[in-house]
């Protein structure tokens, strides 16, 4: 409860943190952080998308890539000719639809868990501990994973197969996923969903704990100190790259899981194992680099557009 001329905590039922509450101003809910967050993030991930979407298409094409006759791509550059001369400039964006339509609710997901779940488990300057760093990311990603990534994620990859097809099949967005609910029910939309989860907890896990804790080394112990916007994206690519070398692995068997030879893996465990003994081990690492590049953008920009709408929501949202 709060007392007029006292400061005094409490403990919800929930058995959440106790918060502080202070005469004429109580402590922001953690929902309504967490509305911020969504809304924050949802905003963010329509921008981001927009911008670094052929990187991911590369990245995709090479991770399908398998050795052998069905070889079809020499790297990047070779890559990325081939789809212009075939399909034209604007094939890079194949499956863009996919991302835009799932990128919004993907972004907000993330980051609205992660406020949700930090304002729960802050101190009262609002910081985090190691740990708390680590397991609000870890919250982050798996919520976004079930949320809208792993349908996404399967859309996209599915469309970008078709493309590889000699008479592909998928026609535009609606008509893609509908042909894939029709053939494969529900379900068509969620394979992968083990390794995504893996991927995306593990990816969020190491970005935020990256980003939070070169933003606690930036201020020193200053926790009113304004980290700069440019800073924030140098820390995010620094993020980025982390989670890349970190997680290539999962992203690699959560690709193939998710294309349209799917079906001549058991699990996600056989996937892995099948990668293994007919690539070897640097098949895992497919697509390293063209992801490395994106993720780097991706993250740099995606953490600078995020702090810029939560300081501004922070200032006009009370």
């Amino acid at each position: 409860m709060e007392r007029r001329g006292l400061t005094t905590a409490f403990v919800n039922p929930f058995g959440q943190r106790p918060w502080m509450a202070n005469t004429g101003a109580a402590a922001p809910s953690a929902g309504n952080k967490g509305l911020k967050g969504i809304v924050a993030g949802g905003i963010t991930g329509g921008i981001e998308i927009c911008i670094t979407f052929p990187t991911e298409y590369v990245k995709t094409q090479l991770q399908l890539d398998e050795k052998g006759a069905n070889k079809k791509y020499n790297g990047i550059a070779d890559c990325v000719k081939k789809t212009i001369k075939s399909n034209g400039f604007f094939g890079l964006y194949r499956g863009l639809s996919v991302l835009i339509y799932g990128s919004i609710p993907k972004s907000a997901a993330r980051f609205g868990a992660f406020e949700f779940l930090r304002s729960n488990m802050a101190d009262s300057n609002n910081q985090l501990s190691n740990s708390g760093k680590l397991l609000c990311g870890l919250g982050a990603g798996v919520c976004e994973a079930v949320l809208a990534v792993t349908p996404m994620e399967t859309v996209k990859v599915k469309f970008i197969n078709d493309q590889r097809s000699a008479n592909p099949q998928y026609r535009g967005f609606f008509h893609g996923v509908s042909t894939i609910v029709k053939q494969e029910g529900l379900g068509g939309v969620y394979k992968g969903l083990t390794p995504t989860i893996l991927k995306q907890g593990s990816n969020q896990a190491i970005r935020f704990f990256v980003m939070e804790s070169l933003k606690d080394l930036y201020k020193r112990g200053d926790h009113e100190k304004t980290v700069p916007k440019l800073v924030v994206g140098a820390f995010g690519a620094i993020a980025g790259a982390a989670s890349v070398f970190g997680n290539t692995p999962l992203d690699v068997v959560k690709t193939r899981m998710q294309g349209l030879e799917a079906s001549k893996y058991k699990n996600t465990a056989d996937c892995a194992l099948q990668i293994w003994r007919n690539e070897g081990v640097t098949a895992f690492y497919k697509g390293t680099v063209p992801r490395l590049g994106r993720v780097c953008l991706d993250v740099a920009i995606t953490f600078m557009i995020y702090d810029s709408f939560m300081d501004l929501f922070n200032k006009v949202w009370k």
